[in-house]
């Protein structure tokens, strides 16, 4: 082997000839030990240091690759010291199992660079995302969905690079996932339904997480928690979780409440047959006061007009639009709009309505009018009632 750090520190082991043979392989592979364990804990320091440094500046991603790289840094200066450790135990013993040391090293490295790139990808989910470290957040939900395709790539793309060295053929390794996709994708088309209609949800965006959504075609309403590749997690209203797989969306119709621009109210209101008169100067003065209301959207369509002759009312449309999406605001403003109109309708003399029925009796028939304890007089009348009519319709 090529002269290297190992190399210099037997060397200058065997240069002292008052240890045995024993005592400088212990001493060689403890020195080489204390050097990494001290090496890293000072570039530990270091890096932390640079970190509160860099806090001060308005570049945000030296923070989040200094934070990504510092513990894979102390990782990686363990991973040197040992392999050179074990060169050192291996110049003396001659073991089998150090003979392993150089792809020990390889894969390590693979793997500390992965761990690496996955640190950054989760720094800059969690930077670009945030409203307190960016002025314009991207969308948490693109956000996730960008990072875990890089997070996809580079675990593959490590895999194939670790079976390269490994002495497997990338090229055989791919022949064999094009034949045996076709296997795999009969076998998986459930789980491969459900991984693209996750794919278009990232892609179409019809939702994110913590919309609230509804489905008029199944029973799904709830909040979005989380849009994975397999499902989305929903929390419905009585705080249950519902798990929807993702290919239920790429066949039913889905609502987004939550994107709405405006709540409506939309009521029928009822006023008596004789407050006829009064019709006119009820629906100027409810117009009149959703047009003034602050939290009524005058923007949007405001309908207040006499709708149609009802069975035992004069019905009125009330069709308008509250500027609040706020589902608890919304039904307040709505409380004061109908507290209002009934003022409005009280003003004018008028009553609201509430049904009722007419009866009309043949000539010559009178009811008596019931006690609610009523005793046998008052059957006896009723009595004689039931029987004139008998008589009258004989």
């Amino acid at each position: 082997m090529e002269e290297d750090v190992p190399g210099m520190l037997i060397g200058t082991l065997d240069s002292i000839k008052l240890l045995p043979e024993s005592w400088r392989v212990i001493l060689a592979v403890f020195a080489m030990v204390m050097v990494t364990a001290v090496v890293a804990y000072i570039a530990s320091k270091v890096i932390l240091f640079m970190e509160r440094r860099v806090q001060e500046s308005r570049n945000l991603w030296d923070d989040a690759f200094l934070h990504a790289v510092r513990k894979p840094m102390v990782a990686f200066i363990w991973l040197l010291g040992v392999y050179w450790a074990a060169e050192a135990a291996y110049r003396y013993s001659k073991a089998e199992i150090f003979t392993a040391n150089d792809s020990m090293l390889r894969l390590g490295f693979i793997w500390l660079l992965v761990w690496t790139l996955l640190g950054v990808i989760k720094q800059g989910e969690v930077m670009l995302s945030s409203p307190g470290k960016v002025k314009r957040p991207m969308d948490y939900t693109t956000v996730t969905a960008i990072s875990k395709l890089m997070r996809a790539v580079i675990i593959i793309t490590a895999v194939l690079i670790v079976m390269q060295s490994l002495g497997y053929s990338i090229s055989g390794v791919l022949a064999f996932g094009g034949v045996g996709g076709i296997a795999i994708g009969f076998a998986a088309k459930d789980l491969l339904a459900n991984f693209f209609g996750g794919f278009i949800i990232q892609l179409d965006r019809p939702f994110k997480v913590g919309d609230w959504i509804r489905s008029p075609d199944r029973d799904i309403e709830g909040t979005v928690e989380k849009i994975g590749w397999r499902l989305t997690t929903i929390r419905t209203f009585d705080q249950r979780p519902l798990y929807v797989p993702n290919a239920a969306f790429t066949t039913i119709a889905v609502e987004n409440p939550s994107r709405m621009l405006n709540r409506r109210i939309s009521e029928t209101l009822g006023i008596r047959y004789v407050d006829v008169k009064q019709m006119v100067p009820i629906v100027a003065d409810i117009r009149a006061m959703l047009e003034s209301h602050d939290e009524i959207d005058d923007n949007r369509t405001l309908i207040v007009n006499f709708l149609t002759f009802n069975a035992s009312s004069l019905d009125i449309m009330i069709y308008t639009f509250t500027k609040t999406t706020e589902w608890v605001k919304y039904h307040q403003v709505k409380q004061d709009v109908l507290l209002k109109i009934s003022d409005i309708v009280e003003a004018h003399g008028a009553e609201i309505a509430f049904p009722t029925r007419t009866l009309h009796l043949p000539d010559g028939i009178e009811l008596s009018s019931c006690t609610s304890g009523g005793g046998e007089g008052d059957n006896e009348a009723v009595a004689a009632v039931s029987s004139q009519s008998a008589r009258g319709e004989a």
